[in-house]
């Protein structure tokens, strides 16, 4: 997880902490609202994922429109939360394989947008 917050913090131009929320709640929509086999295998290839998806707090509501309010809250603008996907996205892709990425990003309506 480290090195995946470094990569979130230095490509947002946010700090470590924030994107390590970031990080986290986009972890836990992912557990909430994706298909589970394919996130249960993601949170297993990236030690601390699963932890850090667990101890995140839910949107008050839910989707990406959720999502979006919750990273909002934590300081991150639009155009931030867009690297940010892409970034944390493209460090999934890299350990869990393009199979995985598409069917995730096929099970989740809108998520496509923001990798």
């Amino acid at each position: 997880m480290e090195e995946l917050i470094a990569r979130v913090a230095a490509s947002t131009g946010i700090e470590p902490d924030v994107a390590e929320q970031a990080i986290a709640a986009i972890f836990n929509f992912l557990q909430q609202e994706g298909p589970k086999p394919q996130i249960a295998f993601v949170l297993a290839q990236l030690p601390g994922a699963q932890a850090a998806a667990d101890g995140a707090d839910s949107p008050g509501f839910g989707g990406l429109m959720g999502l979006a309010s919750q990273l909002m809250g934590l300081g991150l603008g639009m155009g931030q939360l867009q690297v940010a996907g892409r970034e944390i996205f493209g460090y999934v892709r890299e350990r869990a394989g393009d199979d995985t990425i598409r069917e995730i990003t096929g099970a989740i309506p809108g998520l496509s947008q923001f990798i």
